[in-house]
């Protein structure tokens, strides 16, 4: 089978140990498949490389995909879910509650996309309206999140998913509570594409989709804990405890990765709403003619045993 050469790109963080894994295990090259991971420092680098051909797929909110088409008009079709964010509204020790942030500034990747709008709304049940009763600093990606939480006490709020929420916690941040709890369902990392590059490319998609899948099933196997826990620590420079807590949120059969990476309907519904309430759009419509599970469920199929 000839080696086809595909560039998946990602922001750094635990929801990518399936990926790690069929790297590491050969899923894809089993499948015929040279995959290169490129990471991201923020969400409009990666919408802007993948409308311009930078690369070929994405794993990340999907609420990019949503604002790639509606803002931008760019034709992208949502091919598999992930994970609901892990996410939890972090604060700086010497904040108490949500009312103290009025007057703070908080950080975010960018202000008008995925996991800030999920801030945005935990702070309006609280009363609290961006611009007006706080500042919203872009910063970029979970790690540059951390690390400005850390070097900069005037930021006084982020959302932070594993291993980075973990971190924090142990610094002695203060969590005010789990996205997921107080918003509700939430679809957060999926995969997508450009529609033209997908359509003419199917049988490569739905191969990677076969090796990723193959990955995602080995962070559920304990036989295979070892190794996974190895991996993850390795791939992020993690200290042993917060890797092996790390591990544990991913394969948390409740709360952790999506089992076989299907999407969420309820989920992807409160992103659309979350985008509505805080970035009305005056182009195009957001629908389900931007996802097609088709190649997931062919891949899903040629899995069963």
């Amino acid at each position: 089978m000839h080696s086809q050469h595909l560039r998946v790109k990602v922001f750094p963080g635990a929801q990518n140990l399936p990926i790690s894994i069929a790297l590491a295990e050969g899923f894809f090259a089993q499948e015929g498949l040279q995959v290169e991971l490129l990471f991201t420092k923020t969400s409009e680098e990666l919408r802007s490389g993948l409308a311009d051909g930078d690369f070929d797929l994405a794993h990340t909110a999907v609420d990019n995909a949503v604002a790639m088409y509606e803002k931008a008009g760019h034709d992208v079709l949502v091919l598999a879910g992930g994970d609901s964010g892990f996410n939890e509204l972090f604060v700086q020790p010497s904040i108490r509650c949500a009312a103290d942030l009025r007057g703070k500034t908080v950080i975010v990747d960018a202000p008008d996309t995925a996991y800030a709008l999920q801030m945005k709304a935990a702070l309006a049940r609280e009363g609290l309206a961006p611009d007006t009763d706080y500042g919203v600093h872009p910063i970029g990606a979970t790690f540059k999140r951390l690390d400005a939480l850390r070097q900069n006490p005037d930021f006084s709020a982020s959302i932070l998913n594993p291993p980075f929420s973990i971190i924090a916690r142990q610094d002695g941040y203060r969590s005010l509570g789990s996205l997921v709890e107080i918003l509700g369902s939430y679809q957060a990392t999926a995969l997508f594409g450009m529609r033209s590059w997908v359509n003419h490319n199917q049988e490569i998609v739905k191969r990677y989709l076969v090796a990723y899948l193959k990955g995602l099933r080995r962070v559920f196997d304990p036989a295979s804990a070892e190794r996974n826990l190895l991996l993850l620590q390795s791939q992020l420079q993690l200290d042993i405890d917060v890797a092996r807590a790390t591990l544990s949120a991913l394969a948390d059969g409740r709360s952790g990765l999506t089992r076989d990476a299907r999407l969420d309907p309820a989920g992807v519904a409160t992103v659309l709403e979350l985008r509505r309430t805080f970035e009305p759009s005056d182009a195009r419509t957001f629908s389900q003619a931007q996802i097609d599970e088709t190649l997931l469920l062919v891949a899903i199929a040629s899995l069963v045993v």
